[in-house]
């Protein structure tokens, strides 16, 4: 047996993640870092909200928390203030971490809490019925948007450097070893640390849009990543029809890196000089 499957919680199998979908890829990066970083997972910590991508913390055997929507981030910041020394891991989606969850979000990246937020970013509600999200794309059809999104799309990376995140990065799930790398640095960095993970929703967001199947949206990925040069990178496009806006070029890797005390760090020195 594999060390990434020693990790999972094997009562919990199979898994509730469609077929195709890129979650199942993100989590297998996730655990590939663990099992390397770590001998077992006792002093690491994996918080939640509601969605698809919170269901993961619930196959990795390590110590758990699954919280009301879009409170991962506040449940999170009391376990690392009060055990600073455990490695927190907040396992969020767009829409649980940055629509009701988006003022947490904010303040999280400010204070500079000690804790790695992993956004797992399909464009959709995936779990709830295919809704209307803060990083849909212009004119792209949802359940609550049946004649294209007139919102513009929130760009999650740039708002976490402006609310004051240490680390700043984006992944794929096209691209697993880059996915591996920067969730390793994400974890070195002492403050919060940000990861947009760009894995599309085939069942709401892929069909509902005529995108294919899992692997065209993969290929979609790799389609509009600036650093790839390769044959995948001429597969298919996010195109649904006329009229349907290709993906602008994202930058991916480390967006932004900074230095400055954590808030742990802060209330240790508060507490010194009040004693």
């Amino acid at each position: 047996m594999s060390r990434e499957k020693e990790l999972l919680r094997k009562e919990m199998m199979p898994h509730m993640l469609c077929p195709g979908c890129g979650h199942g890829i993100v989590m297998g990066a996730m655990l590939r870092v663990l099992s390397r970083r770590f001998e077992t997972l006792d002093d690491v910590v994996l918080v939640a909200g509601i969605g698809c991508s919170s269901r993961i913390v619930g196959y990795i055997d390590a110590c758990t928390l699954h919280t009301t929507h879009g409170r991962a981030l506040t449940f999170a910041t009391g376990i690392k203030l009060a055990r600073p020394d455990l490695t927190v891991i907040v396992v969020t989606g767009d829409g649980d971490g940055l629509s009701i969850g988006g003022n947490h979000f904010l303040h999280a990246a400010r204070r500079n809490v000690g804790l790695t937020c992993v956004l797992f970013n399909n464009e959709t509600y995936g779990m709830t019925g295919g809704q209307l999200a803060p990083t849909t794309v212009l004119n792209a059809y949802t359940s609550t948007s049946p004649d294209g999104n007139t919102e513009p799309a929130f760009d999650a990376a740039n708002l976490a450097i402006a609310a004051g995140a240490t680390f700043v990065a984006r992944g794929q799930a096209f691209r697993t070893d880059a996915l591996e790398d920067l969730f390793d640095q994400a974890l070195d960095n002492d403050g919060f640390s940000f990861l947009d993970v760009m894995t599309d929703c085939t069942e709401y967001f892929v069909r509902k849009n005529s995108l294919g199947h899992g692997s065209d949206a993969l290929f979609s990925q790799g389609s509009v990543d600036e650093e790839i040069q390769c044959d995948l990178a001429a597969g298919p496009t996010l195109r649904a029809a006329d009229g349907w806006p290709t993906r602008d070029i994202l930058p991916t890797g480390v967006l932004h890196r900074a230095s400055r005390p954590s808030l742990s760090a802060r209330l240790e020195l508060a507490g010194q000089a009040a004693r």
